[in-house]
């Protein structure tokens, strides 16, 4: 019978197959032990000289890294291993020789690893990584289901910018300019006044020139909108989403958490409700803590955020920023016009800001004015008036980052490795 290694436990004492890659291997005398992997996980294989053929013991011992076979064995317990399960082998079948892989068991250089980024995700760190990613992509598609979101995909190729910078990347549209997306909300607010509550998960590009452990080229935006929502309700929403997918993860992938040696009491600390401080409170933070050159009106950096962030032990909502530094979307608070209602939440443990959000305006004069004031001059914008002039509401929405969310939450420090393929700012390849 052939099965998958996380699905051993349903065989103990039980002859399967299984096809797998030869992680790594060792032997001791007479017995060969085999790191397998197949993709749903990873298990240990033993081969005893005198339960099996010579020529199959032989082969064991003679196995290359990353070559593919099928083994087949009795699956028993094994109390001594974090997976719990491993296999006694009897015959193994060669699929195919690997010679000279690359990526060895010594350590290896971060730019060599990026080199062989494709290869690199076969090894066991990068594969827990990549599983507490898709974790948090599929909680994230179950949380917003019970909450009574629609699924919406924006474009990605698009006329205009979501928050007029100029770090975009352009391309021809036959005869138009057009540029790669750097969010979709705006046309997430256009499905909003047509079906209420949705997200989109897609895309994102940003031409930013960084090379910090927290940027990305092209990373993927989890961006919700809400009609008929305030800006306290979109908060709510915002916590319960990220206790949601810090749960989940702690649920189903404690054997990546600990492949990973995360910090599970941090993630066990991140429940609703989060604290909040308004940037008037954060500045004066800032400067308590020796950033005494920061002045109101100024946005916040990664040592900002990190400094605030350490005050807390768990994610902190930083509301209230300047309008003058703040896109031209965001509502102004109705008791004082030179903030905004927004907020930045920032991730504990020196990770950062995972998400932004704001209550957008819904005044249809205001929102001509701010046009003015940003220069937004032609008829791109058009189509985001009319959402004011046919039917305006009160909404509300926001934005998450995945791999700053996925480098948080599994605790690794650069999100290069929060990505299948990254692209950065020097790197294309491969």
């Amino acid at each position: 019978m052939k099965v998958t290694i996380n699905k051993v436990h349903q065989f103990v004492d039980q002859e399967v197959t299984i096809g797998a890659w030869l992680a790594n291997k060792r032997s001791s005398g007479k017995i060969a032990f085999l790191q397998l992997r197949d993709g749903t996980g990873f298990m240990q294989g033993v081969v005893v000289k005198a339960d099996v053929d010579e020529t199959i013991f032989q082969q064991a011992k003679s196995l290359t890294q990353e070559s593919s076979l099928y083994v087949t064995g009795k699956i028993v317990e094994d109390s001594r291993s974090s997976f719990g399960f491993e296999m006694q082998v009897k015959h193994i079948e060669l699929i195919q020789e690997a010679t000279d892989y690359p990526i060895t068991p010594k350590n290896h250089g971060t730019e060599f690893l990026m080199d062989h980024r494709h290869l690199w995700l076969r090894s066991k760190k990068q594969h827990a990584i990549m599983k507490i990613r898709n974790e948090i992509i599929q909680a994230t598609y179950r949380f917003f289901e019970q909450e009574n979101f629609v699924k919406i995909d924006p474009p990605i190729l698009t006329g205009t910018a979501a928050e007029e910078t100029t770090e975009l990347f352009h391309t021809k549209y036959f005869e138009e300019e057009a540029y790669l997306s750097q969010s979709g909300q705006l046309y997430m607010e256009a499905a909003a006044m047509a079906l209420g509550r949705v997200f989109s998960f897609g895309p994102t590009f940003r031409a930013e020139k960084s090379k910090t452990r927290r940027h990305l080229i092209e990373f993927w935006m989890i961006e919700p909108e809400m009609a008929f929502t305030t800006h306290e309700e979109s908060l709510e929403i915002q916590e319960n989403y990220v206790q949601f997918i810090a749960e989940s993860v702690l649920t189903n992938c404690s054997l990546e958490l600990n492949t990973l040696e995360r910090n599970l009491e941090m993630l066990q600390k991140i429940k609703a409700p989060f604290p909040r401080i308004t940037y008037d409170e954060a500045i004066e933070l800032l400067k308590q803590k020796g950033f005494t050159d920061i002045e109101w009106g100024e946005d916040f950096g990664a040592p900002h955020e990190t400094a605030i962030a350490e005050s807390f032990d768990k994610p902190i909502f930083i509301t209230h920023y300047p309008k003058d530094i703040k896109a031209f979307y965001m509502k102004p608070d109705p008791d004082r016009e030179d903030v905004v209602l927004c907020a930045d939440l920032i991730a504990p443990e020196g990770y950062g800001e995972i998400i932004g959000g704001s209550a957008r305006i819904d005044d249809l004069s205001l929102l001509k004015q701010r046009y003015m004031e940003h220069e937004l001059i032609g008829d791109a914008y058009e189509w985001y008036l009319e959402l004011r002039k046919y039917g305006s509401v009160p909404h509300a929405g926001f934005g998450l980052g995945l791999e700053r969310t996925v480098a948080w939450i599994s605790g690794v420090d650069h999100v290069r490795e929060t990505i299948p393929f990254p692209r950065l700012l020097n790197r294309l390849y491969p």
